[in-house]
């Protein structure tokens, strides 16, 4: 597994597991919790180690469970966990304390590798108090690393200028149908590591054939196409799959490369 160095010096893995639906009925994402660790037992065996959850999920507990599950050292996995950006989890200093602690006891760890405000809202000097906060827990390693998600240039800019820890990654929306090529630059303009949500999500039909073209000559799928892509550009991705092939294919992505006249058509799409 390839790795991405943060900001904050922590060493990433490039991809990651999404988990927005797992240990839930029916895989929908507003299911009932079943605590099943099925997906997780999955993408583990297969070779994940990045994971990455979300209070909003209601899963952490699931993520916690199928880790500790593993018998691995806890340094064996980087989890990534996210704090809402609604009143109950940070419209006073009790409730970001007491969102990161469930967080914690969730996850059955000490310490989370990377923890983000989940999206933005209209208030950027809230936002960069909540921030203040989260830099007090990497000061003492419960987090060792913060960052955002959704956030465009001007609410990241405003933490940049006015936090003391620089975000260490910002996690958007970035697949064929959309590659929001603006944020990602400016992101890695300023030092801010791009992490890809619902990668292979909302492709059209005309540039799904297209990935498979190329992926034909490299023996890989239009998937794998689309994740190496952003992996080359440095952007981290979170693909998520139920199936346990496709999980392994998805990490199958460091045995080729994609030329400069491909990389130039997928980045047209």
């Amino acid at each position: 597994m390839e790795t991405i160095y943060l900001g904050s010096g922590a060493e990433m893995p490039i991809i990651g597991t999404g988990t927005n639906t797992y240990g839930k009925e029916k895989n929908k994402y507003d299911g009932a919790i079943t605590g099943d660790t099925t997906e997780l037992d999955q993408a583990i065996a297969a070779g994940y180690r990045h994971i990455d959850t979300a209070i909003s999920y209601r899963n952490e507990s699931v993520v916690g469970d199928a880790v500790v599950k593993t018998g691995l050292p806890r340094d064996a996995f980087f989890l990534t966990s996210k704090i809402p950006g609604r009143p109950e989890h940070v419209g006073t200093d009790e409730a970001v304390h007491n969102s990161v602690r469930a967080s914690l006891n969730a996850l059955r760890t000490d310490y989370i590798d990377l923890y983000l405000i989940h999206h933005p809202w209209d208030n950027l000097e809230e936002m960069l108090y909540v921030w203040k906060i989260l830099e007090n827990y990497v000061d003492e390693g419960v987090l060792r690393a913060i960052g955002v998600s959704n956030f465009d240039e001007t609410q990241l800019q405003y933490l940049l200028d006015h936090g003391r820890i620089k975000p260490a990654t910002n996690q958007i929306q970035s697949h064929p149908g959309h590659w929001n090529h603006g944020i990602i630059e400016f992101c890695q303009a300023n030092g801010v590591t791009p992490v890809a949500w619902g990668p292979l999500s909302r492709v059209q039909d005309s540039d799904r054939a297209m990935l498979t073209e190329i992926g034909a000559k490299y023996g890989k799928t239009w998937a794998q196409v689309a994740l190496r892509y952003q992996i080359e550009r440095g952007v981290a991705v979170i693909p998520k799959s139920h199936n346990s092939e496709r999980q392994k294919q998805n990490l199958a992505l460091f045995d080729f490369e994609l030329t400069k006249e491909e990389k130039t058509r997928i980045t047209e799409l």
